[in-house]
């Protein structure tokens, strides 16, 4: 069975991924810190982050509350995103933040790099998803979450 959400598209798109949950804030730089020449693995180098330290980041749907951080997180994404270990989606229970958001877009526009992106998704989707689920994402926002992990 699935559920599904729906939120408002920042950088829309149909895609399908893997989640990989936080339920914490995303700090951008601390976890794409060591990660900035490894083409094929993002490993989450932000070890205040418990629920995704160690674990590979690239090509994943992350599921987060907000991203915090430093000025410097919208530029990390845009370089993760061009090296090619980017996420795939980021999905955001609560409103994006300006540095994300920044990140994304630039992405898209600059290195022609698409992080499909929608915010406002809800607690209720923070607390239902969980790591390694299947997600298909549509361009209007709405996130359909595959209850099978």
């Amino acid at each position: 069975m699935a559920k599904t959400f729906t939120g408002r598209p920042i950088v829309a798109g149909n895609i399908t991924g893997q989640s990989i949950v936080t339920r914490q804030g995303f700090n951008i730089l601390a976890s794409y810190q060591q990660s900035y020449f490894n083409r094929r693995k993002a490993i989450c180098s932000d070890q205040n982050n418990t629920d995704l330290y160690g674990k590979d980041l690239a090509k994943k749907v992350i599921c987060l509350p907000k991203g915090i951080g430093s000025t410097t997180g919208g530029m990390i994404l845009q370089v993760v995103a061009e090296l090619g270990n980017g996420p795939k989606a980021l999905l955001f229970s609560e409103h994006i933040d300006s540095l994300s958001a920044a990140g994304v877009i630039l992405s898209e526009m600059w290195s022609n790099k698409k992080i499909v992106t929608v915010d406002g998704l809800g607690a209720e989707f923070l607390a239902y998803v969980q790591n390694d689920m299947s997600i298909k994402i549509n361009e209007d926002g709405s996130v359909v979450v595959n209850d099978a992990v």
